[in-house]
């Protein structure tokens, strides 16, 4: 179908559950139930409202969506599970996204949780050989294209140490500069109440941290957690007639590429963990927003994306085209991925200080960049994104990749019909969710429950 045949899509409401730390402490739907009533409190609406769900997580049996979103309703509604490694979440709103702007619905909702083990990432079907074992298989084959020569440590943190490796190798970076990349993230978590870590570590304690690959330490890797987010996507009549142009922020474009041989047949451990994937979908994003190649990012004030580990931060800058091939690490030394440079990069904290519940990742992200987009985040709300002669601001931009390989990138920002006052997410819930974090209720659950509701099911509820 032609671009100009879809509907605008719009995130109009979300919400998030703080990510702790994977000690089985809650189920995955009582945090998806959480998360879910506060993306509906968010947008004033019930779940009777919703037409479609997509529901995105990796260590779960099949239907654990359903069960999650049943404390919210049983409506009949299609519930699609999705699982795409570390970039589930977004590949549900992906979906979601697509649901309305095709037309099929005006109103989706798109959830991701996990409940991790602690420690690296592992197989829950050890009787089998993992999706992933070429990818791991290519990275080991071209340790010894590297200065470093062969690697040690787990698989994920091996597999991105080694991209990073290469990036050093080519273009004179340093581990200084991944340990600046980290330091940064755990800089902006500690403002960020959600967080699973908010220690805000120094770029001496980064690197004093216990080694895990021979490139990376112990803080430069984002940890296993617990926890969910929830986005609602809805139509531009859907917006209006629910009277939200208070809060509603436009998805502008956004897209989902896997990979493609250059994964495997170069001689790139850059690519192996997606460098082309992610740049050529973000090529594609910024072209279905109207921009010549090449350009689009100077209007860009603030990115999520993916530092599952900060080697792959620093390689993601170019890939996204933040910056030259060769200008990463110098992105780095100018300080434009942080406040008071050119782009503030992770508010959040990132997947490294923030929590990586792989499931919620991707949502969370989107949570974080719409409330920046609403300016609503508060102690960490980037500055002068509404500072241009556009009303409509600046974009923010949301990367999210997972190997195997998927990843997603979307372009979001105001609508021009955005509309400040008037009574919004903030005076349904009680408070300011971009930046405090608090519990639901059943009380809360009730005011977004669907008519269809089963009293078995809330019974079971431990929020």
């Amino acid at each position: 179908m032609p671009q100009n045949k879809f509907q605008r899509t719009f995130i109009v409401g979300c919400g998030c559950t703080a990510f702790i730390k994977p000690r089985g402490q809650r189920t995955t739907e009582d945090m998806g139930l959480e998360a879910g009533t506060k993306a509906l409190l968010d947008a004033g609406i019930t779940y009777d409202a919703v037409q479609t769900a997509f529901v995105g997580y990796c260590y779960g049996d099949s239907t654990s969506g359903q069960r999650a979103l049943y404390g919210l309703g049983m409506t009949g509604i299609p519930i699609t599970n999705v699982n795409n490694n570390c970039s589930t979440g977004s590949t549900a709103l992906f979906h979601a996204n697509n649901a309305v702007k095709s037309g099929l619905v005006d109103c989706a909702l798109a959830l991701g949780f996990e409940r991790m083990a602690a420690g690296s990432l592992g197989t829950n079907f050890p009787d089998r050989p993992p999706p992933t074992l070429l990818f791991n298989k290519r990275t080991i084959d071209l340790e010894k294209t590297l200065t470093t020569g062969t690697n040690f440590g787990p698989g994920a943190p091996r597999m991105f140490g080694n991209a990073g490796q290469e990036y050093m190798d080519k273009f004179g970076a340093e581990v200084k500069h991944l340990a600046m990349i980290a330091a940064k993230n755990h800089a902006h978590s500690v403002k960020n109440p959600y967080s699973q870590f908010r220690n805000g570590w120094t770029v001496e304690q980064v690197l004093q941290a216990p080694k895990i690959t021979a490139q990376l330490t112990k803080f430069m890797c984002s940890p296993t957690s617990d926890g969910a987010a929830c986005c609602i996507v809805a139509s531009e009549d859907f917006v209006h007639a629910h009277g939200l142009e208070n809060q509603a922020i436009e998805i502008v474009a956004q897209g989902l590429e896997t990979d493609d041989p250059a994964a495997y047949d170069t001689q790139s451990a850059m690519e192996v963990t997606g460098y082309g994937m992610s740049k050529r979908c973000a090529d594609k994003v910024f072209k279905d927003a109207g921009f010549a190649d090449g350009e689009g990012r100077d209007l860009v004030g603030v990115v999520e994306l993916h530092d599952c580990f900060s080697a792959n931060e620093l390689v993601t800058y170019p890939a996204l085209g933040l910056c030259a091939p060769d200008e990463a690490h110098k992105m780095v030394e100018r300080g434009d991925n942080t406040y008071g440079g050119k782009y503030v990069v992770n508010p959040s904290g990132g997947l490294e200080a923030k929590g990586h519940p792989l499931g919620a990742t991707g949502l969370g992200m989107h949570f974080y960049i719409t409330m920046q987009l609403r300016d609503l985040a508060g102690p960490m709300q980037v500055p002068g994104l509404f500072d241009i002669s556009d009303k409509r601001g600046k974009f923010g931009l949301v990367h999210n990749i997972g190997i195997g390989g998927a990843v997603v990138v979307s372009l979001l920002r105001r609508p021009e019909f955005y509309k400040a006052g008037g009574i919004d997410g903030q005076a349904r819930l009680g408070y300011n969710h971009a930046h405090e974090c608090r519990p639901v209720t059943l009380a809360d659950v009730d005011k977004v429950k669907s008519k269809k509701s089963s009293k078995f099911v809330l019974q079971h509820a431990k929020l």
